[in-house]
């Protein structure tokens, strides 16, 4: 008997220019305008491809309601624990493109804080009939937080950077980059949500936020073919953090050497 196919998604996208230039500004990355054909800069996808759902649809969290195309799992806490990118090509602005995400993988294990799920997608963006970038997408999904319970200890930082740079991540980042990417989890912009229902010290910095600083300090070296990240630990809006490389390891630090997210980069 043939197993029933795994649940996909299909969002189609004009690839507006006005979108990826308010990145670009939000980014304070300099420089005129993206315009139309220009090309995307890598992870730039993230502001496109809106799955723009009416409030009775959203969960407490902000995000899509589980129980549809992500199956509910009974866990409340969402984040996004890490991916993996492949950039056959490049996309460019202002020609349409079709992004279909697949439910590749549901997995349940206990960890240190209890019940654990989770879940990868995969989204492939075709643009003139051409595959231009797979993603794979982990998420993790957890119980609330016990007030009484301990937590685990971060991971640390290596010290053995060859570049270190300061970095700072402003509530006004925060909420543009929530609006540009049309991501309404509140951990991002609710500080009282954040911190007396999921347990955080201040508003969460977003982990595709420091995977996109991360790629773009890794395309200025040379063009990306692939790129994998990993979150450790939340970084806060109130905490500084530092962007650090090895080679072609980057991470992000934050503050007592607390390691907030990883990643390896393999240029074309």
């Amino acid at each position: 008997m043939d197993e029933p196919a795994a649940p996909t998604q299909i969002l189609r996208d004009a690839m507006d220019p006005p979108r990826a230039a308010a990145l670009q500004a939000a980014l304070d990355l300099g420089g005129p305008p993206l315009r139309g054909h220009a090309v995307l800069p890598p992870f730039f996808h993230q502001v496109y491809f809106w799955d723009a759902r009416p409030p009775g649809a959203l969960g407490r969290d902000g995000h899509p309601r589980v129980g549809d195309f992500i199956p509910d799992l009974g866990l409340p806490r969402r984040m996004w624990a890490g991916g993996r990118l492949t950039f056959y090509g490049s996309l460019r602005l202002g020609i349409p493109a079709e992004k279909t995400t697949t439910l590749v993988k549901v997995e349940e294990k206990s960890g240190r804080s209890g019940p654990l799920a989770f879940v990868t997608l995969r989204h492939d963006i075709v643009q003139s009939g051409v595959l231009r970038v797979s993603e794979h997408q982990d998420l993790v999904y957890r119980e609330d937080p016990h007030p009484a319970a301990p937590r685990p200890a971060p991971p640390e930082a290596p010290d053995d950077a060859e570049d270190r740079d300061a970095l700072a991540f402003p509530t006004t980042l925060l909420f543009r980059y929530s609006a540009l990417t049309f991501n309404g989890h509140r951990i991002h912009y609710d500080r009282d949500y954040a911190q007396r229902v999921e347990g955080y010290g201040g508003l969460v910095v977003h982990g595709p936020l420091l995977a996109q600083v991360m790629m773009l300090t890794a395309e200025a070296r040379a063009p990306l073919r692939a790129f994998a990240f990993r979150a450790h630990a939340p970084l806060m809006d109130t905490e500084p953090a530092w962007l650090c490389r090895k080679g072609e390891s980057y991470w992000i630090e934050g503050p007592g050497n607390r390691l907030c997210m990883s990643a390896e980069a393999i240029h074309a």
